[in-house]
């Protein structure tokens, strides 16, 4: 199938990293692997922070004039099978992909789309109309986690929705041999405001509680906006503890989680955590919360420990476990590696995609 890809969030051509935008990118591959040929239709991002409508007015010109744009190129060039938009929501809806659907009678797909009633105020309750109508017309909708596809059920009852688990390309990770040095505690994430800076807090907090006798260091991979900050919430820990490593390619940070023998990242408000799933193929065991998709990618008690949302006692008692047991921690390891090799990996989501694609969309007419 010819399929046009959308992510009005972020482009995955966008220049800063991002979960979302390293999840765009790796739906295009597994499409290609699939066999489908896909282009990036549009770079339009429709983000809006608030509920307020203040630049909409030249978002929604912007969006006019990308339609107009594409249906001129769709007609002499040829329209695709496909509109296969990626993370649809309240914040970032798609004001492209509904309307040219309609013109030429192609399929629509979402992947990721999300829906809660909790933020129907100001201009994102007129989003999330939108964003309903399109999904209960879909020809199918992507769910990444049991979670999500319930909710979307729930608050859109009419539309169709499919599985695909969330997965990685693991082939960098899979290629290094572990070298878990004892005590090495890793992480790798984004420093921004939000869910990631609480989940630096509570990891701070966390290792703070750590046995002073017990060795450990972590090592940080990532950078943002808010890096002195996160750097204070660590300051109070030893300094020659803590490793800043910064922003790091990937076979840099394949290097650096195959030398330690715990990935710890909180994970708040983590919709699932592709990081979860690198580390994890790199033979690390994970330590996060038990909140939201997390144990959609982590099996706690086989590939990992999940705690209770917020309870940092119970946290750093997970990472001394794991820590101190190396019985424990080397099951785990194993377990983790063979789970994102085994079922989430790009090779198997490839498989899957062209499954529910042949299944939901060739069959259309």
């Amino acid at each position: 199938m010819k399929i046009a890809f959308h992510s009005p969030l972020k482009s995955p051509n966008h220049p800063v990293p991002s979960g979302d935008r390293l999840m765009a990118r790796l739906l295009i591959a597994a499409l290609g692997r699939a066999g489908h040929v896909v282009d990036v239709a549009s770079e339009l991002r429709t983000f809006l922070a608030g509920p307020e409508d203040d630049g909409r007015a030249a978002i929604d010109a912007a969006a006019a004039a990308e339609i107009e744009r594409i249906d001129r190129l769709w007609r002499t060039g040829g329209a695709p099978d496909v509109w296969f938009c990626y993370h649809p929501y309240y914040k970032a809806p798609d004001l492209i992909g509904p309307e040219l659907a309609r013109r030429f009678a192609i399929a629509y797909v979402t992947a990721e789309a999300s829906y809660s009633q909790r933020r129907n105020r100001g201009l994102w309750t007129e989003n999330q109309r939108m964003l309903a109508e399109t999904v209960r017309h879909a020809a199918v909708n992507l769910c990444f986690t049991r979670r999500d596809r319930d909710g979307l059920e729930q608050s859109i009852p009419g539309g169709r929705f499919r599985l695909l688990r969330p997965f990685i390309d693991p082939s960098a990770y899979l290629a290094v041999e572990p070298e878990a040095q004892p005590g090495r505690i890793v992480t790798v994430a984004m420093m921004r405001p939000g869910d990631k800076f609480d989940s630096y807090r509570m990891l701070a907090a966390a290792l703070a509680r750590l046995p002073e006798s017990l060795p450990w260091t972590l090592s940080i991979v990532g950078d943002g906006a808010l890096r002195s900050a996160v750097e204070a919430l660590f300051s109070p820990l030893p300094r020659e503890r803590i490793v800043w490593h910064g922003q790091c390619g990937p076979a840099e940070i394949a290097e650096i989680l195959s030398r330690a023998a715990v990935y710890a990242w909180p994970g708040t408000g983590e919709a699932y955590g592709l990081a979860y799933l690198e580390a994890q193929a790199a033979g690390l065991p994970v330590v996060a919360q038990r909140v939201a998709g997390v144990p959609e990618v982590v099996c706690d008690g086989v590939t990992g420990m999940l705690t209770p949302a917020g309870d940092v006692e119970a946290y750093a008692a997970a990472l001394v476990h794991i820590l101190t047991d190396g019985d424990e921690r080397r099951r785990m390891a194993l377990a983790a590696r063979r789970f994102v090799s085994d079922e989430c990996s790009i090779e198997g989501a490839a498989l899957r995609l062209d499954e529910i694609l042949n299944e939901d969309v060739g069959g259309r007419g």
